[in-house]
């Protein structure tokens, strides 16, 4: 549960950097696309509850299923990586990979199934 509580707060910091300090938020080899189109596409309770269920035990709600399918399955996979790749959690990748497609799958068969036809 410290893991996860940390790899939230690692996003949150993120997250809150990119938005006030923009210029200093991104590393020269960071893709700028991370920042620019996918961070600002899904609100911040949401982005918790996908992280924690793809690093975690969490679980996403429909609402946020709905969100995070708007925002597209490149974005999705994008920041998955891109949090997955930190040192303390590279040893796990593969798991949080396979996570992350389950929790994409899930999110597009229950937005399906409450949108309108």
């Amino acid at each position: 549960m410290v893991k996860l509580n940390f790899i939230m707060f690692s996003f949150v910091v993120l997250v809150v950097a990119n938005t006030c300090l923009p210029s200093l938020a991104v590393e020269e080899n960071e893709p700028k696309k991370l920042w620019d189109q996918c961070v600002v596409k899904i609100s911040p309770n949401c982005a918790l509850k996908i992280i924690s269920q793809v690093f975690g035990d969490g679980v996403v709600s429909i609402p946020c299923c709905k969100q995070l399918v708007q925002e597209g399955k490149e974005c999705h996979d994008t920041l998955v990586k891109y949090i997955a790749d930190r040192p303390s959690l590279i040893g796990n990748e593969s798991k949080y990979l396979q996570k992350r497609d389950e929790v994409w799958a899930y999110c597009v068969s229950v937005s399906k199934a409450v949108s309108p036809a």
